[in-house]
């Protein structure tokens, strides 16, 4: 089971890198996108967080299901711009994240109930340099270029 959550985990960071290092950079991102994705970014990790601090008990479940949901949730705020934005390659490569979210939520869970801290704390690292990347690279950096651009 410990294979398989990894290889999801890998898959969904893989696809990630996708969307973001090439469908990201060829289109840029608008300003809803730029604040949008670290924050859908911030649900994820925040799950992760969550079963860093706290031991799997009942309701600590019943709050890691609630901010799972969340961050499920929040994800789809952004298709009425990529409706827009969007070609086709990157709708399906979406579609295919929208599928893994769940997934390594539920993968997640079962490394928290298992005591799997090491590869949790890992994975944290990795989505919260991400994030910082989102933030820093979207907003304060080249982000504001591709939108100038875009815009003119």
């Amino acid at each position: 089971m410990l294979s398989l959550i990894v290889f999801i985990w890998i898959l969904q960071g893989m696809a990630m890198f996708v969307d973001e290092f090439y469908f990201h950079h060829k289109r840029g991102l608008g300003a809803w996108e730029r604040i949008g994705h670290p924050i859908d970014t911030l649900f994820f990790v925040s799950c992760f967080i969550f079963t860093l601090f706290l031991d799997a008990s009942a309701a600590a479940t019943s709050a890691f299901v609630i901010l799972g949901l969340m961050s499920t949730l929040i994800i789809v705020k952004d298709e009425f711009v990529h409706a827009k934005e969007c070609d086709g390659g990157e709708h399906l490569l979406h579609a295919f994240l929208f599928i893994l979210h769940p997934c390594a939520l539920i993968g997640l869970y079962w490394m928290w109930q298992a005591g799997q801290t090491f590869i949790i704390g890992v994975q944290t690292l990795i989505i919260s340099l991400f994030m910082i990347y989102q933030v820093v690279y979207w907003n304060f950096a080249k982000g504001k270029k591709y939108e100038q651009f875009a815009t003119s």
